[in-house]
């Protein structure tokens, strides 16, 4: 009895909690997947992969069907859409002190959420394992990692080629002089 209570109640705090959090924020994304992660635990709803990502699995050091800088600059923008920007993509603007602070108490809600949630599957770890959940998760890890390594190849060979420079300037290294 009292451990379905304590379990309602924990049900209760992560409805309210993920309700709140989902309209006071503009990433929705995140909360929905903080909320939703007893549900991903148990393999019941699962992150799909990005076809650019699959197809950056399938050959990440292949050569492009289309070789030329337009085609090489569609493929690394499907990349980038799926990944986010890259390690060289330049700095947005400055945030000030009002914004950081918010948006790092929009992080540390999200984290309280997802682990009062994560909280709900006893044995988590055991849980994942067997119903394959963490077999997905290595898959999509897997995925990511193929198309960082897609994107790499293709803006070394956008740089080989002088490609002359695109509005995403994440696509194309700053270097003084090109060969």
């Amino acid at each position: 009895m009292k451990t379905t209570l304590r379990m309602a109640r924990h049900a209760l705090l992560v409805l309210a909690v993920a309700s709140l959090a989902a309209c006071a924020s503009r990433d929705q994304k995140s909360v929905t997947d903080a909320a939703t992660a007893p549900l991903s635990d148990l393999n019941l709803l699962k992150a799909e992969i990005p076809a650019p990502l699959i197809k950056a699995q399938q050959g990440p050091y292949a050569a492009p069907v289309t070789s030329d800088c337009p085609g090489l600059t569609a493929e690394l923008q499907a990349l980038n859409e799926v990944l986010g920007p890259d390690y060289d993509a330049p700095p947005g603007a400055e945030e000030s002190l009002l914004d950081k602070g918010t948006a790092e108490a929009k992080k540390a809600a999200v984290g309280a959420l997802r682990n009062t949630t994560e909280g709900i599957v006893p044995f988590r770890g055991w849980v994942r394992k067997l119903s394959g959940a963490e077999r997905h998760s290595r898959k999509v890890q897997a995925a990511i990692t193929a198309g960082t390594a897609r994107r790499a190849f293709l803006k070394g060979m956008r740089f080989q080629m002088a490609c002359p420079a695109v509005q995403d300037a994440s696509l194309v290294p700053e270097v003084a002089a090109r060969p």
